[in-house]
């Protein structure tokens, strides 16, 4: 497994990928993938990353985007990551999780947030693993359309760099 910059030629599958996650009830609030223009116009470029096998098929996908325009604020993002459910186990979350971590604190990134359902127990363990801490619980934050328009709790992560 290689990770690299995520490039237009890598759309359909990382949308396919961010679908799928979708799907499972457990990684969105999203009812779907949006388009391409509109997931490459939210992400900051300089921090998205595929990982591939050797044949160069997408196993999964990391990105950030700035939580605020505020000056303040440059330094903080949130970001995203999904692996396709055939690759889940053979640490491309971990693998992409590290670069996306490297990528921002290079840039001078000092927090990466995030918001996980809490029954997507595997998620909060790898993110544990990366440095991440749990913030706390954001009860009801709101609901869920998708999966019967029911109120849904996040867990609020962060990672902060112990570098900047």
């Amino acid at each position: 497994m290689t990770v690299r910059p995520m490039r237009a030629g890598d759309a359909q599958a990382v949308l396919a990928i961010f679908q799928a996650g979708i799907d499972t009830g457990h990684a969105s609030f999203e009812p779907a993938a949006p388009t391409w223009e509109t997931f490459t116009a939210a992400k900051l470029p300089d921090h998205r990353f595929v990982a591939v096998d050797d044949t160069d098929t997408v196993l999964g996908w990391v990105a950030v985007a700035p939580v605020s325009a505020r000056a303040v604020y440059a330094g903080v993002v949130e970001h995203s990551v999904y692996v396709d459910p055939a690759a889940r186990g053979r640490g491309v979350g971990r693998a992409l999780l590290h670069q996306v971590i490297a990528s921002t604190e290079a840039a001078g990134i000092w927090t990466i947030q995030s918001g996980v359902f809490p029954e997507n127990t595997a998620s909060l363990a790898l993110h544990a693993t990366c440095g991440f801490r749990v913030v706390g619980v954001r009860e009801r934050i709101g609901r869920h359309a998708a999966h019967g328009n029911r109120w849904r709790d996040v867990v609020f992560i962060e990672r902060r760099s112990p570098h900047l």
